[in-house]
């Protein structure tokens, strides 16, 4: 059994998927996880497809530096019009999807109302190469893996509350405090 990150509320409505050592971006993973979270799994798996075919991006809100400006950020609203398509990720993304999606039809979850909660993306040791540079000199060549967990659970029927037609009964306290706070008119005793 592995630890995640947080546990579900209702864990008979929820389910649970995870990737460790991916060898995928880590800054490209938070960034997808942050565009899928709140969605369901059927529009969150849309979405990824669109964003292998170009028609959608990724909108890329923390990890910015060296991303590109594109026009198409300002249907995002990110700060900077900074957006990406990140192939290899997405990828990733996808396959874990369709673990969760087989994991909650297991469980007997519908899912229409299956939506991500939760999203998590942390980094996993970096792996080690090296580069060759002038002057007969080595430089390190690093890749930056990540783990992913992705948490969802099936929403619950909320259920409007009657109002009680009951009245507050006071104490003789208050009673006592309201009866000397009405004024008679006239000002008589």
């Amino acid at each position: 059994m592995v630890k995640y990150s947080q546990e579900p509320d209702n864990l008979v409505k929820a389910a649970k998927a995870r990737g460790n050592h991916l060898r995928v971006h880590f800054k490209h993973c938070r960034e997808i996880g942050q565009a899928i979270k709140g969605r369901t799994i059927v529009k969150a798996r849309a979405y990824l497809e669109n964003v292998l075919a170009f028609k959608e991006a990724i909108p890329f809100t923390k990890y910015t530096q060296g991303c590109g400006r594109h026009a198409v950020a300002k249907q995002y609203k990110t700060p900077g019009d900074q957006v990406a398509w990140p192939q290899k990720a997405t990828k990733a993304f996808l396959d874990l999807l369709r673990n969760i999606e087989s994991n909650a039809e297991s469980k007997g979850l519908e899912m229409e109302k299956v939506t991500i909660t939760s999203v998590n993306c942390n980094q996993a040791p970096k792996m080690r190469r090296r580069t060759y540079r002038a002057h007969g000199r080595i430089n390190a060549y690093q890749s930056s893996p990540a783990h992913i967990e992705i948490i969802v659970q099936e929403a619950n029927e909320e259920i409007v509350k009657e109002k009680d037609a009951f009245e507050c009964k006071l104490s003789r306290k208050q009673l006592a405090q309201t009866k000397s706070k009405t004024v008679t008119a006239g000002g008589g005793v």
